[in-house]
């Protein structure tokens, strides 16, 4: 009996070893779960922008895996997308443990990057014209912006927007230019004319050409109409990736491209011009232009020099087109004005020698327009129907006089024009510029001359007038001194007085006028 029970011991020892090593075996060799291993490390737990995704065995497998779904999930989309993915593993060891299959893995990778989307970046294009910019989103777009810009000037169904690369730039840069289609037509017409009849078929051609003698052309010989158009800036268009919302709907970008802005601008006197020949030109009201030019023009019949620049703002599109046109028509003209010129007489004189008398005349011309304006008129072919009779004007080419401040110094206490009287018996419309200084103040000639008048002079009180050459008048009045006489001859910047404050004034100050054909201008506008 006691044999007996220590053999069934000794069987359940053997069978719980047995049992313990069936299930090691099990454990080393099931799916799911990794084997010890004393190095190390041998399970981790990956996470994606810190959410955990599974669990594998080695941290490489996480790594190609976030960059299998990286693809996966760009691949989604034809745009260019920008996704946060920040990959975390925690590693461990462990004796045994469970793994999660990679497709599982995989799949939890892209449903977390499909949410961490930043932003996804659109094919598009940007059309630069000089400091403008405008983004679209299509090719299509930037020609139908480009089209419209040439149909405002009547390019319709005859010019088309063709985009080609600039081989000038590094970059992939295309350019723009208008093309008349029906031109190129004719051109490839002639090309595979050309090649036709390439060879030994040109040279008996050759041998049959007559030179032709050229024959005047009557009007009905010229092709009347739009001849040619492009656009006067050079326009770039270069292929971005950019958000939506840094697009611009393309009816939006029409009307910013072709609509006329407020551009400054300037205007210089040439001769011959008056104020209202200056408006008709630029075609702004002269009341505007005068507003514009406050601090130099007063009023329509203010004083302007050849060479004066005036302010003006020009309506402009963001970007112009330049264009050819044939036309004929038939017009009352005037002949161009005749000058003689007299170097005895200053360039302010002129007298006119002949009255114009208009004429009519039948004309063919080439105009050059930059958008609505006119630049340029080429008379192809002219029948004068009535001569006309040009204006004979003779001029002087003698500089007239300058002008200089008449003393140093001073603070400016009264201006011309009009102002409240400071005293009894003083005028409400000032003819000259006061400045007020110490009374002993020296004074200077403004303009070389000979001195009309020295000593009392009334309201004045003591005065000098100098006659100048070009037959102006300087006065300087409510002096304490005069240092001149009468007939002496003296130069620009002679002193000629001293200050005071005589005559009718309330203290002491100089009193300047210039006289120009005898009555009183702005010396502000004359002095240098």
């Amino acid at each position: 009996m006691k044999k007996i029970k220590g053999y069934i011991k000794k069987l359940q020892f053997t069978y719980i070893k047995a049992t313990l090593l069936t299930l090691f075996v099990c454990l080393l060799f099931l799916d799911g779960y990794v084997e010890f291993e004393p190095s190390g490390e041998n399970l981790f737990h990956v996470s994606v922008n810190g959410r955990l995704v599974g669990i594998l065995g080695d941290a490489e497998s996480a790594e190609s895996l976030l960059l299998a779904a990286r693809k996966s999930v760009a691949s989604e989309s034809e745009e260019l997308t920008f996704i946060e993915a920040e990959l975390t593993t925690v590693g461990e060891a462990v004796l045994w443990g469970e793994v999660d299959a990679e497709d599982t893995v995989l799949a939890a990778m892209e449903a977390v990057l499909r949410d961490s989307i930043i932003e996804t970046m659109q094919h598009s294009y940007t059309v630069k014209v000089n400091e403008y910019m405008v983004n679209l989103a299509s090719v299509e777009e930037v020609t139908g912006l480009l089209q419209a810009a040439i149909d405002k000037y009547g390019g319709q169904g005859m010019f088309d927007v063709e985009l080609m690369h600039d081989d000038n730039r590094e970059f992939n840069v295309l350019t723009a230019h208008a093309v008349n289609r029906s031109v190129q037509d004719i051109e490839a017409e002639k090309e595979q004319e050309d090649y036709q009849r390439a060879g030994v078929q040109s040279f008996f051609d050759s041998l049959d050409e007559v030179e032709e003698v050229e024959e005047e052309k009557s009007f009905e010989d010229y092709e009347l109409g739009l001849l040619s158009m492009n656009f006067a800036e050079e326009v770039e268009i270069v292929e971005a990736y950019l958000p939506a919302n840094l697009l611009t709907p393309v009816d939006t970008a029409i009307e910013e491209v072709i609509k006329e802005q407020e551009t400054p601008g300037e205007y210089e006197v040439v001769s011959g011009d008056t104020l209202s020949e200056i408006s008709i030109k630029v075609n702004i009201p002269m009341d505007k232009i005068i507003e514009m030019n406050s601090e130099t023009l007063e009023s329509e019949n203010s004083t302007i020099r050849v060479g004066d620049k005036l302010i003006i703002t020009v309506p402009e599109p963001e970007l112009s087109v330049e264009r050819l046109e044939q036309n004929y028509y038939e017009e009352i003209y005037d002949a161009d004005v005749i000058y003689v010129d007299n170097n005895d007489w200053y360039t302010t004189q002129t007298k006119v020698l002949q009255q114009p008398s208009a004429g009519f005349r039948k004309v063919v011309a080439d105009v050059s327009y930059l958008n609505d304006k006119e630049v340029s008129r080429e008379i192809l072919k002219e029948e004068i129907v009535m001569e006309a009779v040009p204006k004979i004007v003779e001029r002087g080419t003698k500089t007239p006089p300058s002008y200089i401040k008449p003393i140093s110094g001073g603070r400016l206490s009264s201006s011309f024009g009009r102002r409240s009287a400071p005293k009894k018996g003083a005028s409400t419309y000032h003819k000259g510029i006061d400045w007020a200084v110490p009374t002993g103040t020296a004074v200077f000639a403004s303009c070389g001359g000979t001195v009309a008048k020295a000593g009392w002079g009334s309201g004045y009180g003591y005065v000098v007038y100098i006659n100048h050459e070009d037959g102006s008048q300087t006065r300087y009045g409510h002096l304490s001194k005069v240092l001149v006489k009468v007939g002496e001859t003296v130069k620009q910047g002679e002193r000629i007085a001293l200050s005071g404050n005589t005559g009718v004034s309330t203290g002491p100050h100089l009193h300047f006028e210039i006289l120009m054909n005898g009555s009183q201008v702005n010396p502000a506008k004359y002095i240098q």
